[in-house]
């Protein structure tokens, strides 16, 4: 497989101190929600089939970068490299949702369980089982970006992702639940990975073809990491907006419900960690290349928030319990995530090239 420029490329002196421009901006977001909520409150309105724009628009900031880097032409070559996906496709669907499941079970019906209804108790449980049985679609292209990821290979990964969530996202959630009755917002999805996919593929695929025009392969290499380099600030801009503005949204429920928030973190902290390396043990002991090992882990420890977001929604209501559960899946997924990178980053020396 032809070698992306993402992998020659270093850390520049913002990102190498991203997690504390990331704890900045979480400390800000709280603070500006709770100063000027109503901002927020008219910011987060601006969605549809709960898809926040605002954001959706910051995280296409974010992936379009990498999506500049994808060769088609090395795409078709992926099949002869199936360890990353065999990895990816039996974490996320044959182990995630039943580890999150389970976790679930024993924190809410037994550990947590004196301090909680029942009641309270269930919704819990059914929003971690929702968060666990979708994989990410979206910030997995910024997490692989930042570990200098196979930008070819990431997204393959992802689309293999979405063409098994349209036929087992629906049949695992009833199995874990026992609702019988689920419904897949389509709209929610199909919206999604246009936004998040298909519409940053095709500007990165349209710019990719405006720098290479009449250049060899090696000038138009280089000339593309040059770009990529140029617009790369503005994709870490756009995490750290997006960061702001998620915990901006929820900075009244973070201070309101401190005890509940932290207990529904707990689990979901197990479960990203746990996930995390279970599939970057196998790509170790698999030998895959660090540049498909690294966003190979990260998938399967990443969330399609919107998609569990709008299932609980529509199954147990805007203010119910599942829908807080899957909002703090949302909170806790960035600060563990980039603590993932940077471990991933560390132990980079410990694959093959």
């Amino acid at each position: 497989m032809t070698e992306t420029h993402s992998s020659k490329a270093g850390i520049g002196p913002f990102e190498k101190w991203l997690s504390v421009w990331v704890g900045l901006a979480i400390v800000t977001g709280v603070g500006l929600g709770l100063a000027v909520p109503g901002l927020f409150s008219a910011l987060s309105q601006l969605e549809y089939a709960s898809v926040n724009l605002v954001v959706a628009v910051l995280i296409w900031a974010m992936i379009y970068p990498m999506m500049i880097q994808v060769d088609f032409a090395s795409i078709r070559q992926i099949g002869t490299r199936p360890k990353g996906l065999i990895v990816t496709l039996v974490v996320n669907w044959l182990i995630k949702p039943f580890t999150m499941a389970a976790l679930a079970v024993v924190f809410f019906e037994f550990v947590f369980a004196p301090f909680l209804q029942p009641e309270d108790a269930l919704q819990y449980t059914a929003g971690l089982i929702l968060l666990g049985a979708a994989p990410c679609t979206a910030m997995v292209f910024v997490w692989s970006q930042l570990t200098r990821g196979d930008a070819n290979y990431t997204l393959v990964q992802v689309a293999a992702n979405d063409v098994v969530m349209i036929f087992a996202f629906a049949p695992i959630v009833a199995l874990l639940l026992g609702v019988t009755d689920i419904t897949i917002p389509w709209e929610t999805l199909l919206l999604s990975v246009g936004l998040y996919v298909l519409a940053p593929l095709a500007a990165g695929a349209l710019t990719r073809w405006w720098l290479m025009r009449g250049r060899s392969e090696a000038e138009g290499g280089a000339q593309v990491e040059r770009f990529t380099a140029r617009v790369k600030p503005a994709s870490i801009a756009g995490l750290i907006a997006t960061v702001v503005l998620l915990f901006g949204f929820q900075g009244d429920v973070l201070i309101q419900r401190p005890l509940v928030i932290a207990m529904i973190a707990v689990p979901l902290l197990i479960q990203s960690y746990g996930i995390f390396f279970i599939a970057y043990g196998a790509a170790w002991l698999w030998k895959m290349p660090f540049r498909i090992a690294a966003p190979c882990a990260l998938i399967g420890t990443s969330n399609f928030f919107e998609l569990a977001v709008a299932v609980a929604i529509s199954l147990f209501g805007l203010n119910s319990g599942a829908a807080l559960a899957t909002v703090v899946g949302v909170l806790v997924e960035v600060p563990v995530m980039l603590s993932l990178v940077a471990f991933a980053n560390r132990t980079q020396r410990h694959f093959p090239g």
